[in-house]
């Protein structure tokens, strides 16, 4: 498993809340990149969490001043909603791309990106709310429900030419209790592509409770934002879990 650190950015800040909502600042995007680059990250997921209100992805200077001193791959997601916005991301430095209410309201765009730059370039991104025994997915910041279902939807994605999936919780986002397990269950074994798990890391026994389900990348943020735990700590962890890391 990776581990990756979530940065979602607001106004060039790194803001954190629960739900989605309550947001607060919590540090600035390229200091902190660089920070848990050195202690060993394994990749690093930079979210612009207002894209919806401009409708353009605001983190290209981010992106571009980050990549020049983070040497893991980076994944760049809000607001790309046009082959223009994903080769601007490209082209400032992001190793890939992660797209959610554009592949809602045109599935055909990741097919399109696939495409062009191959599947490995291409994730996405889902943002699941539980309704009743099932998940919805929603778009536009978790705001706006799409009335299509998680699992179905991830399998569609997933023909259409994704070549990962950032699978996130809105329901633990935030909570530090732990993660959704039976979604990323459902998710996990529907799909054949690597799924990143996020939303709910409070500490390194929630990383333990995937070790039946093994998804390929964990998402911190919560956690190492507030310095809860350390990721070597993690590290020490997923070396229990992996054997030799």
């Amino acid at each position: 498993m990776r581990l990756i650190a979530r940065l979602d950015v607001k106004n060039e800040h790194v803001i954190k809340g629960i739900h989605f909502e309550g947001l607060r600042k919590v540090g600035n995007p390229i200091e902190m990149a660089k920070n848990y680059y050195a202690q060993g990250i394994d990749e690093i997921v930079f979210i612009d969490a207002v894209a919806s209100l401009y409708n353009r992805n605001n983190l290209l200077s981010v992106i571009a001043k980050a990549s020049e001193e983070v040497f893991v791959p980076i994944t760049v997601g809000g607001g790309l909603r046009s082959i223009a916005d994903i080769e601007m991301a490209l082209s400032a430095g992001a190793d890939k791309v992660a797209v959610n209410t554009a592949a809602i309201l045109n599935p055909g765009f990741i097919t399109e990106i696939a495409k062009r730059y191959g599947s490995q370039c291409v994730v996405a991104s889902i943002q699941a709310k539980r309704i009743g025994h099932d998940w919805e997915a929603y778009m536009e910041a978790g705001r706006e429900p799409t009335g299509k279902k998680v699992v179905a939807w991830s399998k569609e994605l997933e023909d259409l030419g994704a070549g990962e999936i950032l699978l996130t919780s809105i329901d633990q986002d935030g909570t530090k209790k732990g993660f959704d397990l039976p979604l990323l269950r459902a998710v996990n074994t529907i799909v054949n592509i690597p799924v990143m798990i996020s939303g709910g890391c409070g500490n390194t026994d929630h990383v333990q409770d995937l070790k039946e389900i093994r998804p390929s990348g964990v998402c911190l943020a919560s956690v190492l934002h507030y310095k809860i735990n350390t990721i070597d700590e993690f590290k020490q962890r997923l070396t229990s879990i992996n054997g030799t890391r």
